[in-house]
């Protein structure tokens, strides 16, 4: 497995640091290998392994240890000394009240603390209460399409490489196998622990069928702008018929599982957040392919869900841009600028050349402007700039 330096390289500073530090992302996108590298970098500066405890809560012989009291219990027991001591918890929320506990090392002894979670709201409610100013948090994500080619050792991607990681996507699990009917397996098998474990164990909700059907609704309709209406006309279209509230609910239980992400809407010339026509991204494509017979090809919004994840692996906050009458695909903000995107698989006229760069006429401020294809040829213009999509997914964070 290849270490995560882009992710690893935002962690170091933190080391040996009193913030709590906490990763969070999908399940099986490899946070345990993560923390299992910062266990051997940690090792490596003179860190002595008794100053070291792990554990993974999904491993069966922590299933006992349910709550924060009986947690505080198992560390206590196992620090012998003052040294300063390192702390590994996988998946956490599985604890209850988990964060009382962690505060309490925090406040009162000598520690580093780290800890992952695949659940959306980890950073959430109590958490966010106890340990405001306290923690740290990190972004976990699939493999990108550039850790996809260092793993598989290209050095100049082409059409065919990103058609590929566009079908089966970057969780690192699929890297170990070789087939497409293995590599179906596998997701399947993932995309049903998401469901039955993530959601329906976690949240209570219980109609499986509805959160297939209401997961096959985004993957048939990529990067399209998500209507309550339309997706309760499709139910009934297919003889089911719900609610706007239980639509709403299970989406919240779908996101909170963190396979699929809301882009929300940002007013451009107001310079203010709306709360309706969100966009939703799938945090993987691969898993697009699972449980969804009509899933198609649709090359320009795969692209643009391909470049949604590149920003937020790259620590942007992620907005669709609404502007009168036409949509910007992103705006992307992090350190308080901003950057905008406009996504197109080609160029293929001058109609879509007009349409793609025109939108940004009616950007009144100076933040740098983007148009992303797959075009070789540079069609930058009016200050706006075009990069080919390779280039840009390939480029050095």
């Amino acid at each position: 497995m290849i270490k995560r330096e882009q992710i690893l390289n935002k962690i170091r500073s933190f080391y040996n640091n009193e913030l709590i530090k906490v990763l969070i992302g999908l399940r099986r996108t490899g946070k345990s290998v993560l923390l299992h590298q910062i266990i051997e970098e940690v090792l490596e500066n003179g860190v002595e392994e008794e100053q070291i405890i792990y554990m993974n809560f999904e491993d069966f012989q922590f299933s006992t240890i349910t709550n924060a009291a009986k947690l505080y219990e198992y560390i206590s027991e196992r620090k012998k000394t003052d040294k300063k001591y390192y702390l590994f918890f996988d998946e956490i929320q599985m604890v209850s009240e988990f964060e009382k506990v962690i505060n309490s090392f925090r406040a009162t002894w000598d520690v580093s603390i780290f800890i992952t979670g695949s659940n959306g709201k980890l950073l959430s409610g109590e958490l966010a209460t106890l340990l405001s100013g306290r923690y740290v948090s990190f972004r976990v994500t699939p493999f990108s399409f550039s850790e996809y080619c260092l793993i598989n050792k290209i050095e100049n991607p082409n059409d065919t490489d990103l058609a590929e990681y566009m079908n089966w996507g970057g969780m690192p699990q699929r890297f170990s196998i070789k087939g497409e009917k293995e590599t179906r397996v596998l997701l399947t098998d993932l995309y049903n622990s998401i469901v039955l474990r993530d959601i329906v164990q976690r949240t209570g909700a219980k109609d499986v069928d509805l959160i297939n059907r209401i997961m096959e609704y985004l993957i048939s309709n990529p990067s399209q702008t998500f209507s309550a209406n339309g997706i309760l006309n499709y139910f009934k279209s297919v003889d089911r018929s719900i609610s706007s509230q239980t639509l709403y609910n299970y989406l919240e239980h779908i996101q909170t599982s963190l396979i699929v992400q809301k882009a929300p809407r940002y007013d451009v010339r107001e310079k203010q957040l709306l709360t309706t026509l969100d966009k939703y991204y799938l945090t993987d494509l691969g898993l697009g392919r699972i449980h969804n017979s009509g899933y198609k090809l649709e090359m320009g919004a795969l692209l643009e869900n391909i470049i949604y994840n590149e920003l937020i692996s790259r620590d942007y906050e992620v907005y669709v841009g609404k502007m009168p009458n036409s949509e910007i695909d992103f705006v992307a903000i992090k350190d308080g600028k901003k950057e905008y995107y406009q996504v197109a698989y080609y160029l293929s006229d001058q109609n879509v050349i007009d349409r793609e760069f025109g939108v940004y006429s009616l950007v009144a401020d100076n933040y740098p402007k983007y148009v992303i294809s797959m075009d070789k040829f540079d069609f930058s213009r009016d200050g706006i700039i075009h990069k080919n999509a390779l280039d840009f997914l390939m480029e050095k964070k």
